[in-house]
């Protein structure tokens, strides 16, 4: 009888942590690795609210980010953030990335903006964005002895763009140019590219603006740029799609910072680097 009884129970208690776990388990719907999806709560933009600003940028990115002489970084859109943060009391940091690897960096959370001559045309809905603040150009960059005088002399040679920017989607966009060319060789870095020019390697560098001019007045007339550009566009600092939050607490700042001066006087000290105040499209706003 004992006997019985104990295995009456022994059969009670399993059908009881059976129920007790199907009801824990609910219901796996299809795709479900039985980890719980996020809700709508957890998506909610709270970033403004930690008061850090961690931009990402490129280091080797002229007159907008680069490492100066004593290993520090530097650049126009750097001296811009950090200046925005210390008015806004926040904590600023600047995290050197892989300009190719720039989307998985935003969206992994290692950084929180953009802000390195980032282009905002023809991107408008990939990112949340601040007002656009530069009129920036792609152009071309040959050497001053090559003979190359314009896009059409370029027919059969090789031209060098950073890997992921938006000089490679100008080459892309530009009426019939690619197919004119020998070969696009696509580097990490715009240092490597013009090495690369010096060596003869690539017959020509498509860079924005900025980038051309610092290398230009580094080289002392080595270097010269075709007067046709490859296309037109605008910088604006970029935020992952939905964070709107901490898109208007910078863009707010960024507007006074154009209406008060200062935008104005953190580009006078880029002009060697590069810069071009002209360029400077919410001063003329």
């Amino acid at each position: 009888m004992k006997k019985t009884v104990s295995l009456l129970l022994s059969l009670l208690m399993v059908m009881s942590c059976v129920f007790a776990l199907a009801a824990c388990g609910g219901k796996k719907t299809e795709g479900d690795s039985g980890t719980t999806a996020p809700s709508e709560e957890t998506t909610v933009d709270t970033s403004a609210d930690a008061k850090k600003l961690i931009v990402g940028f490129d280091a080797e990115f002229p007159p907008y980010g680069f490492v100066a002489e004593d290993g520090s970084y530097d650049g126009f859109d750097l001296a811009m953030a950090k200046e925005l943060c210390s008015r806004l009391g926040w904590e600023f940091e600047a995290v050197a990335i892989d300009w190719n690897s720039k989307d998985a960096e935003l969206a992994s959370g290692n950084i929180n903006c953009i802000w390195n001559g980032f282009t905002y045309t023809g991107r408008e809905d990939q990112y949340t964005w601040s007002e656009p603040y530069v009129e920036n150009k792609i152009v071309l960059v040959v050497k001053a002895d090559s003979g190359i005088t314009s896009l059409a002399d370029l027919a059969g040679k090789s031209v060098m763009a950073q890997a992921g920017s938006s000089a490679v989607d100008a080459i892309n966009d530009k009426e019939g140019f690619k197919d004119t060319l020998k070969e696009v060789v696509e580097l990490p870095d715009y240092n490597t590219g013009f090495m690369d020019l010096d060596s003869g390697s690539v017959d020509a560098v498509a860079a924005d603006i900025g980038v051309a001019t610092f290398n230009i007045n580094a080289k002392d007339g080595e270097y010269v740029i075709l007067e046709e550009p490859l296309s037109t566009e605008q910088y604006a600092v970029g935020f992952l799609l939905g964070h709107n939050a901490l898109r208007d607490a910078v863009n707010a700042e960024l507007l006074k910072m154009a209406e008060d001066g200062t935008m104005k006087t953190i580009a006078e000290n880029y002009v060697d680097d590069g810069l071009v105040l002209e360029s400077l499209c919410l001063l003329n706003k």
